[in-house]
């Protein structure tokens, strides 16, 4: 199916611009997210993977869930790293 590549691919672009930021999170031991953005990020995320997976979109589903994983972390770093 087109549209679980292009899903895939769009996802695949979100999760490499983040690894980085949630790197330099860990080296420096500091939040560089706004709470809400994270959070609230972080849930849409998850929802957009679960609508993939009803969809039978694996390879969105797979990467999608990746992504809110990605901004889990961010959030979470946010109340660490105080």
């Amino acid at each position: 199916m087109w549209q679980d590549n292009i899903i895939t691919l769009a996802n695949l672009i979100f999760a490499y611009a983040l690894i980085p930021q949630v790197l330099q999170g860990f080296k420096e031991k500091k939040a560089h997210i706004n709470f809400q953005t994270g959070l609230l990020t972080a849930i849409g995320a998850y929802t957009m993977s679960f609508a993939y997976y009803t969809l039978h979109l694996w390879f969105s589903t797979i990467i999608g869930t990746f992504n809110a994983t990605m901004w889990l972390i961010l959030f979470l770093q946010k109340i660490l790293y105080k």
